[in-house]
């Protein structure tokens, strides 16, 4: 195409949400004239330099826009230097990514970051620079292109809510120029973080207590809601909005294809509020949404809110004004370990039940672990009807999941050990929460087979669940905890770096020799992988509901979709369970593909069936 209908195309896009964005903007910012026609100039800016590839890539999403719905997208998440030493490697690794049935790659923060205050590398300094180790932002965009030649998604974190102490900004921040400071929350004295401290809640109360930060060189106190290192930015300046959203657009513009919007409820900021999921929040989303959709609408955009339910939903917006593409299913991850550890799966029938009435619109990630730490958000009122109270529940599961509760075979840490509140959060791999790292260690062969069943299990109940499924790396190896962390100077202090060890390049090779450990549960995620592409039952548009499995051992699920019925039942328990689905179709068991008996069913301990029946076999 020529440039003429490139920009013809542009025109189109911005016209058809001209009005809606304008209007946002005023309500944020009214009377800012001159810094909107700095946006709209930065927008057609990030347009013209779009590489024409991914333009046409934007053409071919745009008329599919559900793309990345149905039931083909399977996720892994990844650090660059853990995973493959750099991108280049990260590249040279993409045949085994492929291997693994992944063709959706969430890698984690890589953007420059001071070392030793980085968190994990969301403490950015240059949005603009890969951490040097990791390679440059040419090394990105070819392995963007090489990831879109495999057909493989590219997602990369953007840390929102703010930047390193030692990005450009901060540092012309500490040395009193004000339209910096303006960028940050600055201020003379105490009183007015005095004020808000008064009902804004602590992120990290042990290990960073406080959401103000004394900077001696500017001599004022600057907002720091994670860690002192990291300076909030003030949103309700026009030009952190317009820098940020060009920060955005230039990772889209190296081909990244899902945004992930990290911290996305803290960044707005009001005193006398708690600065979280604000009514404007949701407008500077909003706007985001929209100005993705004119210069790169092939982009994604995932929403990091790690809250309960509730506060989790409004981030999806609404069928007329839509926010975020994705969102995370955090939940639904602590209520699996809750069940692992309990045996009961009533809570998670009760948060299922939830989930299955939100619209099927609603795309959601699903993970069993995440880079981060468990953190025990249940839904304590439901638990308080089964008689179970909130701080001595949390202190069994942390108790169970540590290995300190007799008969619990997992391996795991606490993070962030608050003793004056009884509270803590779990560190720990897949595998060494499901006890595979205990057994593997006694040499148990019994007990190793338990634990890969329960492993399989799990994974099999979240490629149950509508939406994208996601792995973190390893975990199809069955990778367990490094304990080497504790060497390390640098991680000792954060025990999230149990579950961030290398990848275990050895153990990965063993997955090609038949009857290993490795190989066995390589297989088994990758039959379940097959399995959810093969059949329509699986996609994101399927009835989805509850089984009455009459066992709270026991969780069952249904599906329904294009004349396929799929019966899902899972063994939380370490005995073999009996349960009675009542069902007079004949149903055949995917796994195995013989015919099985729906009316009654024999799960050994952490087992799982997957039972289909085709209303129209022969279509």
């Amino acid at each position: 195409m020529s440039k003429m209908q490139w920009e013809a195309e542009f025109a189109e896009r911005f016209a058809s949400r001209d009005k809606e964005l304008r209007q946002l903007y005023e309500a944020l910012y009214p009377g800012r004239e001159a810094e909107w026609e700095a946006l709209i100039d930065m927008l057609y800016r990030a347009y013209e330099v779009r590489p024409q590839g991914l333009k046409l890539m934007d053409r071919a999403r745009a008329a599919h826009p559900n793309w990345y719905r149905g039931h083909d997208l399977v996720g892994m998440l990844a650090y660059v230097n853990a995973f493959a030493g750099d991108l280049k490697g990260v590249r040279e690794k993409l045949g085994y990514v492929a291997e693994c049935g992944v063709n959706y790659l969430h890698l984690m923060p890589l953007l420059q970051s001071p070392p030793g205050r980085s968190d994990g590398g969301y403490a950015v300094s240059d949005f603009r620079a890969v951490q040097p180790e990791l390679g440059t932002m040419t090394d990105l965009a070819e392995l963007c292109l090489e990831c879109h030649r495999r057909g493989i998604v590219l997602c990369l974190d953007f840390v929102m809510n703010h930047t390193s102490e030692d990005h450009e900004w901060a540092r012309r921040a500490r040395a009193g120029e004000k339209a910096y400071q303006d960028m940050y929350f600055f201020f003379d004295d105490w009183d007015i973080p005095s004020a808000y401290e008064q009902t804004v809640p602590q992120v990290f109360p042990t290990t960073a207590p406080g959401n103000f930060t004394w900077c001696e060189e500017a001599k004022k106190v600057v907002m720091t809601t994670f860690y002192p290192y990291q300076w909030d930015l003030n949103y309700a300046n026009p030009v952190v909005f317009r820098k940020m959203t060009d920060n955005l657009l230039n990772l889209c513009n190296h081909g990244v294809d899902v945004i992930r919007l990290d911290a996305v409820p803290y960044i707005w900021k009001a005193l006398g509020t708690n600065c979280r999921n604000l009514p404007e929040v949701h407008t500077l989303v909003r706007m985001m949404r929209l100005i993705t959709e004119i210069v790169c609408p092939g982009t994604l955009l995932l929403g990091e809110v790690v809250m309960e339910p509730s506060k989790v939903v409004p981030y999806f917006g609404s069928v007329e004004r839509p926010e975020c593409h994705m969102l995370y299913n955090v939940t639904t991850m602590a209520t699996i370990w809750h069940t692992v550890a309990t045996k009961d799966v009533r809570l998670l029938q009760h948060q299922l039940s939830q989930l299955f009435a939100l619209p099927k619109g609603y795309t959601f990630l699903n993970y069993l672990r995440c880079h981060d730490d468990i953190g025990w958000g249940l839904d304590y009122d439901f638990l308080r009807s089964l008689s179970q109270q909130e701080v001595s529940h949390k202190r069994f599961l942390n108790d169970y999941f540590t290995g300190k509760i007799p008969g619990s075979v997992s391996r795991g840490e606490l993070y962030n050990d608050d003793p004056r509140l009884m509270d803590a959060r779990l560190c720990g791999t897949t595998a060494s929460l499901c006890g595979l790292e205990s057994a593997r260690a006694a040499g148990d062969k019994a007990a190793t087979e338990a634990a890969l069943r329960k492993d399989t299990m799990l994974h099999a109940f979240m490629f149950t669940l509508s939406g994208v499924p996601v792995l973190y790396s390893g975990d199809e190896i069955g990778q367990q905890n490094d304990y080497t962390y504790h060497d390390d100077p640098l991680k000792a202090a954060d025990s999230r770096y149990l579950h961030r060890g290398n990848m275990d390049w050895r153990r990965a090779a063993l997955r090609e020799q038949e009857g290993t450990v490795e190989e066995r549960l390589f297989t088994s995620i990758r039959q379940l992988e097959g399995l959810r592409a093969m059949f329509p039952v699986f996609d994101s548009e399927a009835d989805t509901w509850l089984l009455d499995t009459g066992n709270e051992h026991v969780l069952g699920l249904g599906r329904y979709y294009r004349e396929q019925k799929l019966l899902a039942v899972f063994n939380f328990s370490d005995a073999e369970q009996t349960v009675w689905l009542r069902e007079v179709e004949s149903y055949y068991d995917l796994l195995t593909g013989r015919e099985r008996d729906a009316g009654r069913l024999i799960l050994p301990a952490g087992g799982f069936a997957w039972l289909l029946h085709d209303y129209n076999p022969g279509k």
